[in-house]
């Protein structure tokens, strides 16, 4: 198969085509196109649409996956898998969608509010109840009626009991009646806070695509995109629940009552810091941070990230017999910086 090789004004094309902003562990926002029988797809608005899988689509099994996910709606969906040869990439809507159930779970609890929960199984010991998409259990003994008397369908008043979000452990009762309680500080919270503003939280759960920070008893979302100006493969690689960080609020959403976080924009921008140190033709040693099937993104600048294409990466390795992989050091070329834009046009310095 002949190698491809790219123009000088063709690779420009290719990085003004590749959208740097969509990467693993982002939150989008996509349109539902169609379906076919492993799945949906999807428009992120990349350069091809874009993969649900059937298991990563379905967040209860008894509704189908038209009704979940309804063609010309627009949704919420983590990317789970970057491109594959065909530059699709792969989302998963459950999990987005039981993140957010599992947070609101955990404000309901912090708030002692009821929560209503359909019965779903009675089982021996008590029932099994559904909350937000989330199954929990309601022993015996914090039941008004025996188990027994329960029936599937019946919706129930709920108080959360105990709640472990790794082993998925939801145990609640339903012992007596209670009022309806309104966090008045949460509401004066939410309103007081403005874009830009920088605030104090405390890391609480850390999930594939971000971290939820509790910034005064409201949990907003620090996304994964959000934590480094460098690339990141996992929260967990930088965070651990526990850590108190200061942040900038980046998004609030007033309908959904949600709070985005930043966390890098509290760190001084690298491509204005790389500005003054590097310049077109200037030879730099780089460490390989992502290899895709069009090449492979290299580290030029703590934080700044050049794009290299895959005829020259396969060159390098065919004249050093070797296989490149994600953290090895290469020496590189600067063919055009351009800060503004924030694109690099690289290649491999060749040795004679």
């Amino acid at each position: 198969m002949e190698e491809q090789m790219y123009t000088d004004a063709e690779f420009e094309e290719l990085l003004k085509n590749y959208d740097y902003s969509f990467q693993k562990g982002d939150l989008v926002k996509g349109i539902v196109c169609s379906y076919d029988s492993s799945g949906v797809i999807v428009d992120i608005g990349a350069k091809t649409a874009a993969y649900v899988p059937v298991k990563e689509a379905i967040v209860n099994k008894e509704v189908s996956i038209e009704e979940t996910l309804k063609k010309g709606q627009e949704y919420e969906f983590l990317i789970i898998k970057e491109e594959d040869e065909d530059g699709r990439f792969t989302l998963s809507y459950k999990k987005v969608a039981m993140a957010y159930s599992w947070r609101e779970l955990e404000e309901l609890k912090a708030n002692d509010a009821t929560v209503e929960g359909e019965i779903v199984s009675v089982v021996k010991g008590g029932v099994l109840v559904e909350v937000k998409g989330v199954r929990g259990f309601v022993p015996s003994s914090h039941l008004k009626l025996k188990a027994s008397d329960n029936v599937v369908g019946e919706k129930l008043e709920l108080k959360i009991l105990t709640m472990d979000i790794q082993q998925g452990n939801f145990i609640l009762s339903n012992r007596k009646s209670y009022g309806d309680d309104k966090d008045e500080n949460k509401q004066d919270l939410f309103g007081s806070l403005e874009i830009g503003q920088i605030i104090k939280g405390e890391v609480v759960r850390i999930t594939d695509f971000g971290a939820f920070v509790d910034i005064g008893g409201i949990d907003a979302l620090l996304p994964l995109s959000q934590i480094s100006w460098r690339w990141v493969d996992h929260p967990s690689d930088i965070l651990k629940v526990g850590d108190t960080i200061n942040v900038e609020v980046i998004v609030i959403d007033h309908d959904k009552q949600r709070i985005s976080l930043s966390l890098k924009n509290l760190e001084k921008d690298p491509w204005v810091e790389a500005k003054d140190k590097i310049k077109d033709g200037d030879k730099i040693e780089g460490t390989i941070t992502r290899i895709k099937h069009f090449g492979a993104f290299v580290e030029v600048f703590p934080g700044v990230e050049a794009l290299l294409p895959n005829n020259e990466l396969i060159e390098y390795q065919n004249s050093k017999n070797t296989i490149l992989k994600v953290g090895d050091k290469i020496q590189t070329t600067i063919l055009k910086f351009n800060p503004d834009d924030r694109r690099i046009s690289l290649s491999i310095k060749t040795e004679e």
